[in-house]
């Protein structure tokens, strides 16, 4: 496990376009899945320790994002040659088991992953209803401690911002966790 970190987000880049599968095979673009708030774009994987730890809150913010008018996806983009845990057939066992509102993306060929400059699981993206990046950063500073409950739900609080104002909070703290599985040339 290689543990990153985000980078500052560029404030007001544009969603890049993407066309993947969801779990059941259905082909999603990213104009397919905005809502009249904006997108959130998740990166996340099923074996990845830093997901495992925030995967209820992240359910539940991302529930809580469709409920604020935004389009979410997440995305996997990990080798799963070298990771089978995230193949896209244990994808959809654990969209099922958890519940999943949202569609949960397989990004094979890691070109999506590329474009949005992902760099780790989990990875958030916040973009306003022009498509517009208004927050890059973490759920909350729980990190990989999953009895952390009672912290600021910083994602959520820039989703609130933006639907009230279309801009994002000027404090973003940047996500933690592990690298995304980069398939080997």
């Amino acid at each position: 496990m290689v543990l990153k970190y985000t980078p500052e987000p560029e404030r007001g880049a544009t969603a890049p376009d993407f066309a993947l599968p969801d779990t059941s095979g259905r082909i999603w673009t990213r104009d397919e899945a905005v809502g009249e708030q904006g997108l959130l774009v998740m990166f996340i994987c099923n074996h990845c320790p830093y997901v495992q730890a925030i995967r209820s809150k992240l359910v539940r913010d991302a529930h809580a994002a469709l409920n604020l008018g935004f389009g979410v996806v997440a995305i996997s983009a990990n080798d799963v040659a070298s990771y089978p845990q995230d193949a896209p057939d244990k994808m959809h066992e654990l969209a099922q088991q958890d519940g999943f509102r949202f569609p949960y993306l397989y990004d094979e060929s890691q070109a999506t992953a590329r474009a949005y400059g992902a760099v780790c699981t989990p990875d958030f993206f916040l973009y306003n209803k022009d498509l517009a990046l208004q927050y890059r950063g973490r759920l909350d500073a729980s990190g990989i401690n999953d009895g952390a409950t009672e912290l600021p739900r910083e994602l959520y609080q820039a989703m609130q911002e933006v639907v009230a104002s279309g801009v994002g909070p000027a404090q973003q703290y940047p996500s933690m966790g592990c690298s995304i599985k980069w398939k080997q040339p």
